[in-house]
Order: structure tokens, then C-alpha cells, then sequence
């Protein structure tokens, strides 16, 4: 039981750290901006299910959805260098991504989320 109290509490702390630089990258433009035909829901956990695949992203496979405002999500990475603001657009979906640079992982992140559209 003690072990999981420290686990949700070491999240709960990622979570803020991860949070602020978020709302940090939010004030600027997404690395890329797309739109789906599907409902956010089902783009949102296609995308976190994506990122979670250990054979693509090894070690920094991670990805957490949280429910944002005006009906949406969030799909993040364990530091949130990568995350996806996932938003009912019409019968679909917009979908905003954020990386923390141009790297190659960032463009892994964005082909595994390109395939959930």
C-alpha cells in the first residue's frame, strides 16, 4: 500500500512539472496541426495506446490522457515534451501537437499519432 502512495504521489508531482511547461507551449504555435473525421475520444486513446508501444519508443514509452476543457484531451508524455491537445471539431476532431523539439523521437511521436486520424 506504501509503494503505491509514493507512486501516485511521484505522478501527481511529474503531473505539475509537466503541467506549467504545457500551458508553456500551448501560448506558442503546435509543431503541427491536423484534423480527423473520428470523435476526440477515440483519436485520444489511439494516440496514447500509440505512444505507449515500448518497440517503438523503448524507454520513454508513455502516454497519459486527461480530460481538458471545452471537450477534449490531453495525451502526454511522462516529462510532457510531447503531448496533443485532442478537441471536438464538428462530427471530428482537431488535433494540435507540441513538441519540445525537432528531433526524431518527435517525429516518431507524430507518425504513431498521424495513424489515429
Amino acid at each position: 500500500m506504501r509503494k503505491l502512495v509514493i507512486g501516485a504521489l511521484v505522478l501527481a508531482a511529474l503531473g505539475g512539472c509537466a503541467g506549467s511547461k504545457m500551458n508553456a507551449a500551448r501560448s506558442g504555435t503546435p509543431y503541427k496541426t491536423l484534423a480527423s473525421d473520428k470523435a476526440a475520444l477515440v483519436v485520444a486513446q489511439c494516440i496514447q495506446f500509440g505512444w505507449q508501444d515500448e518497440t517503438v519508443f523503448g524507454v520513454d514509452a508513455g502516454g497519459f490522457k486527461e480530460p481538458i476543457e471545452a471537450g477534449g484531451f490531453t495525451v502526454y508524455t511522462t516529462g510532457g515534451d510531447y503531448f496533443v491537445d485532442v478537441r471536438s471539431a464538428g462530427a471530428g476532431s482537431s488535433v494540435h501537437y507540441y513538441a519540445a523539439d525537432d528531433s526524431m523521437v518527435a517525429k516518431r511521436r507524430l507518425a504513431a499519432l498521424a495513424t489515429c486520424l
